[in-house]
């Protein structure tokens, strides 16, 4: 191992947190990924304070921000940098450390590794050379949103960070549009307005969502309402903190009438084959294709 990368020395270590023992046991070889808080400092788990006092090779994104995790449950182990601007040395450096046998914890700077971050390159560098990759769960600025929003979550996506650029972004709102699902974005404060304004436009005016601020922080803010309401609210606002935005699932389309679906086949039959013309009247009403099609037949006497 090189310098910047510290060995473990295999002796147990004690530490005393609020009258809770924790105990630093060396770690087996493996990459562990470690779930750290995303704002309250309180909120990590007593498995993840093993692994990060008791790894060979503790990784992260910025020293100084593990630094502060650190020095807050006294653990004295030193962290090595690995972020997306050095992954092609370091990231190669920690596989290292796994082939000598040593034990690599890998924690972002806030949340679950993995998540929007470079960690899963990694994850991939490890699994591909037959490393064993342990997740250490905890925080997670997704699920604390999601659950806090009040919105449906029987089925979620989390699609990450929308693009910076207009149109891209509105591209990639069109995408989702028909997805049965909450939808939840990483979102920067100085976007969020255009964000709304893009959504409400992409995926409906009245769509249920809620801007989720500063999650587990002092100024913690949950704002609720149509996409409509919240782009009008954030348009000319200045926001701080970090956001979580969670869009709700389509809302339900309600049934059309059997006069306008027979308009509807009859339309589209007169520039389409029968089978195409009952499957975009399909696509539109949500009724099925099949049942469309006969209902064609019957309308245009060949069935």
């Amino acid at each position: 191992m090189t310098e910047d990368v510290k060995q473990g020395t295999g002796q147990l270590r004690t530490y005393r947190i609020n009258d809770v023992v924790i105990t630093a046991r060396p770690q087996e070889p493996a990459l562990y990924l470690v779930a750290t808080p995303i704002g309250n400092l309180g909120d990590i788990t007593l498995r993840a304070l093993e692994t990060l006092a008791g790894a060979d090779v503790l990784a992260c994104e910025d020293t100084r921000v593990t630094r502060v995790l650190l020095d807050r449950y006294g653990i004295k182990n030193r962290p090595f940098s690995y972020h997306e601007y050095n992954a092609n040395e370091a990231g190669p450096k920690l596989i290292a450390a796994l082939e000598a046998g040593r034990s690599v914890a890998l924690v972002s700077d806030a949340g679950t590794p993995l998540v929007s971050d470079p960690g899963y390159r990694l994850g991939q560098l490890a699994i591909e050379a037959g490393h064993r990759v342990v997740p250490i769960p905890g925080a997670s600025a997704p699920l604390a949103a999601l659950v806090g929003s009040g919105l449906p979550n029987d089925a979620f996506l989390f699609a990450g960070f929308l693009p910076v650029k207009d149109k891209a972004r509105h591209e990639r709102l069109a995408g989702l549009i028909d997805v049965p699902a909450t939808l939840i974005f990483f979102e920067s404060p100085h976007r969020i307005g255009d964000t709304l304004l893009a959504a409400a436009q992409e995926l409906g005016a009245e769509r249920h969502a809620c801007v989720c601020r500063e999650l587990t922080k002092t100024f913690e803010e949950f704002r609720r309402g149509t996409l409509q309401e919240l782009a009008d609210h954030y348009a000319d606002k200045a926001v701080k903190g970090e956001v979580v935005l969670v869009i709700g699932p389509p809302l339900e389309k309600p049934a059309p009438e059997s006069g306008d679906v027979d308009r509807m086949l009859i339309q589209f039959a007169e520039t389409l084959p029968t089978a195409k013309a009952a499957a975009e009247v399909a696509k539109l009403t949500g009724q099925p294709r099949k049942e469309l099609y006969q209902r064609l037949l019957e309308l245009k006497g060949d069935g």
